[in-house]
């Protein structure tokens, strides 16, 4: 009897140590978000990628419909130091650059005006001032070559952030956001920038984590080649050596409904995913949720007043009516174990008179 068992407990315990062998050679799942406490959102994204990226789910979305739309200013990058980077950035090009600061026009000077005395006084804005800044922006950075612009926003993102301690502006992300990205891009997801702020602004400030130009939708002037002169581009033609410089032309503040036309025209898809954070992005939410394909959409609210500069009360009634307009909801307190990482400290915002 011994005998006959042998060979059987041989195989036996050979198909236990080929299962052994076959589970130990398995890697595990990376877990993406690290900086991330578990939360309804999180969830929520979770378990949508898993059911949209699964052959076998009537809800699977081809890879090259597995499109993502991101908000920039307060969805993945600051905007609390004390206002958003281009508003500051406008304030000292008008009122502190000595290269500018006394050939601006004065409807120029108005806006940046308006900027400090919000920042430094609580001044309020005037009313739809996000067009005002639109056009003295258009107008502040006129003559400047794409580069030129370029490495001018790169310049003053290298300055300390306001407000903060252990950052500069340029390195002003939400961490855990990021991750975002990386888990999204790990699944077949591309994404894109959809920005009220200047386009050419947005590609100087993403380039730090590696999003491609092409992906970035914003603001947008009128650009002409340097010889182009008032000619259509029709009738002008460019030479090798000619460099691209921005006019003082609005085109288009892309905020709102703005936001969808654009991504009809530059994406040509409707999102299945869009992460925003204010009214401005509603639109584009809502425009992401009318997709056939299983779709959802996110905001940010901002209501961490210990290591970010917030208004708790403000947030967490906006993140109310997120809710109820059927938005995934991402709390900055409750959600994210870090908004900058290690050694960021929210401090008081100075002034230099």
């Amino acid at each position: 009897m011994k005998k006959l068992l042998f060979p059987f407990i041989i195989v036996f315990v050979a198909i236990l140590s080929g299962c052994s062998s076959e589970e130990s050679e398995k890697t595990p799942e990376k877990n993406y978000f690290t900086l991330w406490n578990q939360c309804e959102a999180l969830t929520a994204l979770q378990a949508y990628v898993k059911d949209v990226t699964d052959r076998n789910s009537a809800n699977y979305i081809k890879e090259e419909d597995r499109i993502a739309t991101f908000d920039m200013d307060g969805t993945f990058v600051a905007e609390l130091y004390p206002t958003y980077f281009e508003y500051n950035l406008l304030e000292y090009r008008v009122l502190d650059d000595p290269t500018y600061k006394n050939i601006a026009p004065d409807d120029v000077k108005e806006a940046a005006q308006d900027i400090r005395d919000f920042v430094r006084y609580g001044k309020a804005l005037p009313a739809h001032f996000d067009m005002k800044h639109a056009y003295a922006a258009a107008k502040a950075y006129a003559g400047m070559t794409l580069a030129e612009f370029d490495a001018y926003v790169k310049a003053y993102a290298a300055k300390p952030a306001n407000g903060f301690s252990g950052m500069t502006y340029g390195e002003g992300f939400y961490k855990p956001m990021l991750q975002v990205f990386d888990y999204l891009k790990a699944n077949g997801f591309t994404f894109y920038v959809v920005s009220g702020s200047d386009r050419f602004l947005c590609r100087a400030l993403v380039d730090a984590i590696g999003i491609e130009p092409n992906r970035v939708i914003g603001m947008d002037v009128k650009l002409r080649s340097r010889k182009q002169g008032e000619e259509a581009g029709v009738n002008y033609t460019m030479g090798k050596e000619e460099d691209l410089i921005r006019t003082d032309e609005l085109i288009i503040k892309n905020l709102k409904t703005n936001k969808v036309l654009q991504i009809s025209q530059e994406i040509g898809k409707v999102p299945v995913l869009s992460f925003g954070n204010s009214g401005g992005d509603t639109s584009m939410h809502n425009y992401c949720l009318s997709n056939p394909l299983k779709s959802a959409a996110f905001m940010l609210i901002a209501d961490d007043e210990a290591r970010d500069h917030a208004n708790r009360e403000k947030a967490l009634n906006l993140g109310q009516q997120w809710w109820s307009s059927g938005y995934h909801v991402i709390s900055m307190r409750d959600d994210f174990k870090t908004i900058y990482g290690d050694g960021v400290v929210k401090t008081d915002f100075t002034f230099n008179e």
